[in-house]
């Protein structure tokens, strides 16, 4: 079977439980919460489904079967399980790609390059456009919006790893990358320190202090 053959067999599932894994999760999760508030905890269990549903099966998602166990496990209704899981853009609801390509189109990331980001997803991994997944099953790419790394832009999340600083150029070699099975280090592809400057972190004390051009002269006077 395919990749990509896989990928569409990964349909609605007649059942869910939590593995042994989840439930070691799910125990911790819950003593943040006191009794009644329960459903407090219904982002992060859903989260604990959509990594299972990755361990199990390649492709990181959350089914609606899996939202009706979230409901029972939290004393919930369903219907309010649906809704979280729908309102945010970090659930899938629908099976995807092994590799979640996610392009931040914001001004920001925009004005930095953004579109040779998308480009170089498009050609390097073969993909149509935003929505597509890759005809090996590898990729889908997305569009998000902010994703918070603004004085790092142009971003690209790779499920919860975030790739900064990217052209063209850095981009293809990133994705190339995960098809040989490589996972680079995340962080900025020009060897930035989180937020500093290339060639590191500066403070006033490391930058000389220069008096005016004039000054020389006006001190003899």
């Amino acid at each position: 079977m395919s990749a990509q053959q896989d990928v569409k067999h990964h349909e609605e599932p007649a059942s869910f439980a939590f593995d042994a894994e989840s439930e070691a999760q799910i125990e911790k999760i819950l003593k943040r919460y006191p009794a009644g508030k329960e459903a407090s905890a219904v982002i992060p269990l859903l989260y604990v489904v959509q990594k299972q549903m990755g361990r199990a099966t390649g492709s990181a998602w959350v089914p609606r079967v899996a939202m009706d166990v979230v409901a029972t496990r939290l004393h919930m209704a369903p219907i309010r399980v649906y809704e979280v899981a729908t309102f945010y853009f970090m659930f899938n609801t629908k099976p995807i790609g092994r590799f979640h390509l996610q392009v931040c189109g914001t001004t920001p990331c925009w004005l930095r390059g953004s579109d040779e980001v998308l480009r170089a997803c498009k050609d390097a991994g073969a993909l149509k456009g935003y929505g597509d997944t890759s005809e090996d099953g590898i990729f889908t790419l997305s569009e998000v919006e902010c994703l918070g790394g603004c004085v790092n832009a142009p971003v690209l999340a790779v499920d919860d790893d975030y790739y900064e600083d990217l052209d063209y150029e850095s981009t293809v070699k990133l994705i190339e990358a995960l098809k040989r099975g490589e996972r680079p280090t995340p962080g900025s592809a020009r060897g930035r320190l989180c937020s500093a400057p290339e060639g590191g972190p500066e403070v006033l004390l490391d930058i000389p202090l220069k008096a005016p051009a004039d000054a020389a002269g006006r001190k003899g006077e």
